[in-house]
């Protein structure tokens, strides 16, 4: 067997004799210059290696291997782009530790991957897009000339500690009564109202004060002018009024602080000034630049100087805007309407809204067909800082999205479209494939256990605030997931959801229709509804501690129709029902719903069929059933009749 000099081989071969001495050692023979020699059987291994990676480069710079991509594709889309059957396709995939059904999508790194066990190379086109690629923000921003700017209305958020009074503020300026519909007398949505003090326009953000809301809270921040900030005189600062002063420094608002109850015989204003140093802001009175309103929003006790101080704070900001030119705004709330669709409260930045805009907020799209104001009037057009309910929506925008209008629908619906796409890839992205080494950890680590929750509210503000409450649970031991979210009713699809992922279903103000009830029955899912959303954290953190003790569930004797109403002196609003499933007991509870959301709960007053009160009446029976304290009942609406049981509690 003959031998041949390393730099001879190099020269066969038109290669440098570092480059062939380099390809030696990585075979594992050991050579140490260019006079080395080796069997002539190791230099045709490595003539064929050499001989390989100058076909493959060929290959590529031929051009006729390289496939050009838009997007991601799913493993049959892929198959038919390479020219290969699906089947084979998934084989190469368990071969590469990736588990994929024939429809699943695969991300761009994992087609990179495949590709190159084929030996084909990969580009991704890239449309050229206009500027903003984000899918919330302004795709186009015009610049306005100095003349055409005016004066608009400053938009203020009214913070604080929960129960500290900031609904029972807004209630002593609008002179409205909103405190008591709230469950528990915590605020559960996002509102704009705008109000009219001496011939000047306030518009008030009513931001919810449990701390499930921060993220509210937060965005609330970013569309404010001027933050009051409302401490309760017997109570001081607390973690909340921390949270709200860190909010407004953060997007650099001015703070007016209001300290209410004053009041109460146990108030402390002095104090709590003395407890606002600490966080740098130091009244006028000593020295500082903080005002400082003492006020008693239940007693409406100078809400007149509160509100003179927020106009001064306003004229010194210099707030303006240009009223003539295509709107831009900011979505502070948003659900679904049953019988409106989507509708989105929109809180005007600049410009001005008109009927028939084509408009597009975040993912969603559509064309203005009507614009509602704070006081549920229908109006032609909103300027600059009104907030305005906007319909025409294709589906519902998130709370926090930019909304803005532009030249004609198909714009916008090209623009939605693609941003939906550029959502898609971000999911896709961040959702990396199931490999088998993943499946092989979980296997090992066995001890995390996953609980999955579907969660459905009224509104989008509630969803989110819950969903990022309940995600902040998780620990080591016990993973909290959102298999779902959405707003509507519970439906029997959410219910085979959670079938198919094991998950709980939590309803917020919104309660199961008839369909997902018997699913939830057949299927065993447990379906929890609240209405004020600490009770729900409360349960779900009990629930991973493993303390929850027996307690009452909720048992649903009954369902009826009402068919009719009839006022009665002295006695009020009598529903004319008609039971449809179970019974109605009189020494139940009643739950009335309106389009499945809940309008009132509480007790039975009275119970009658004919002229004789009975205790009972079965299903396929007419009565009459009047509710506690409550006359505003509706052709139209279902009567829940329910009652408690005492069990121990499971999730």
């Amino acid at each position: 067997m003959g031998k041949i000099r390393v730099y001879k081989l190099a020269e066969d071969l038109g290669l440098e004799s570092s480059e062939v001495i380099d390809i030696l050692n990585e075979l594992g023979e050991e050579v140490s210059s260019h006079m080395s020699t080796v069997e002539d059987e190791t230099a045709d291994l490595v003539a064929e290696m050499v001989n390989e990676e100058a076909a493959e480069d060929t290959k590529t710079e031929s051009g006729d291997d390289v496939i050009e991509l838009e997007t991601s594709l799913t493993v049959k889309e892929l198959a038919e782009e390479m020219g290969e059957e699906p089947n084979s396709l998934m084989q190469e995939l368990v071969g590469l530790g990736i588990m994929a059904t024939i429809n699943q999508e695969l991300d761009e790194e994992t087609i990179e991957t495949v590709l190159a066990e084929y030996g084909y190379e990969v580009e991704f086109k890239t449309e050229e897009e206009e500027e903003g690629t984000s899918y919330n923000e302004l795709v186009q921003d015009i610049d306005d000339d100095p003349e055409d700017i005016e004066e608009r209305a400053p938009v203020v958020t009214v913070m604080g500690h929960v129960d500290h009074g900031k609904t029972t503020l807004l209630d002593a300026i609008r002179e409205t009564n909103v405190t008591e519909s709230e469950a528990g007398g915590i605020t559960q949505h996002i509102g704009a109202y705008q109000v009219d003090v001496d011939g000047e326009k306030i518009t008030f953000l009513d931001t919810p004060g449990h701390e499930a809301f921060t993220s509210l809270r937060a965005r609330g921040a970013q569309v404010t002018d001027v933050a009051i900030l409302i401490i309760a005189a017997d109570d001081g600062v607390m973690p909340q009024t921390v949270e709200a002063i860190n909010h407004a420094k953060a997007a650099d608002v001015p703070i007016i602080v209001a300290i209410n109850k004053v009041d109460k015989h146990n108030a402390q204003p002095e104090r709590v000034k003395q407890e606002l140093t600490e966080y740098e802001l130091v009244p006028e009175e000593w020295g500082g630049n903080t005002i400082c309103v003492p006020i008693s929003a239940l007693q409406k006790q100078n809400i007149d100087e509160l509100l003179e101080m927020v106009i001064l704070v306003s004229e010194m900001e210099e707030l303006k805007a240009n009223h003539d030119r295509p709107a831009n705004g900011v979505v502070v709330e948003a659900e679904l309407d049953k019988g409106r669709g989507p509708v989105a409260t929109v809180l005007i930045k600049n410009g001005t809204l008109k009927i028939g805009d084509p408009i597009v907020a975040g993912l969603s799209y559509g064309t203005v067909k009507a614009l509602v104001n704070d006081q549920g009037e229908r109006v032609k057009k909103a300027g600059p800082a009104m907030p305005v309910g906007v319909l025409g929506f294709n589906s519902v925008p998130q709370s926090g999205d930019l909304l803005q209008v532009l030249e004609d629908e198909r714009e916008v619906r090209k623009l939605a479209e693609r941003r939906q796409d550029e959502k898609r890839q971000e999911d896709l992205s961040q959702k990396k494939t199931v490999t088998l080494d993943d499946l092989y950890d979980q296997i090992q680590e066995g001890e995390i256990k996953d609980l999955n929750i579907i969660i459905k509210g009224d509104v989008q503000g509630s969803v989110e605030a819950i969903k990022e409450a309940l995600l902040q649970l998780s620990t080591d031991e016990v993973q909290v997931n959102v298999v779902h979210s959405g707003v509507g009713a519970v439906r029997e699809a959410d219910i085979m959801l959670a079938t198919a992922s094991n998950a709980i279903v939590i309803g917020f103000n919104v309660r199961p229709d008839d369909n997902a009830r018997q699913a939830a029955e057949k299927e065993q899912v447990d379906i929890r509804t609240y209405r004020v959303i600490y009770k729900a954290i409360e349960d779900i953190r009990a629930a991973m501690e493993g303390m929850l003790e027996p307690d009452y569930k909720e048992i649903v004797l009954g369902r009826a129709d009402v068919r009719d109403t009839f006022s009665v002196p002295k006695v009020g609003t009598i529903a004319g029902i008609y039971v449809t499933d179970g019974k109605v007991n009189r020494n139940a509870n009643a739950r009335l719903l309106r389009d499945n959301v809940v309008i009132f709960e509480g007790d039975i007053a009275s119970l009658k069929r004919f002229e004789d009160d009975v205790r009972e009446v079965d299903e396929g029976y007419e009565c009459g059933l009047g509710l506690e304290n409550f006359n505003d009942i509706k052709v139209g609406d279902t009567i829940e009749i329910y009652d408690y049981k005492e069990i121990k509690r499971t999730l």
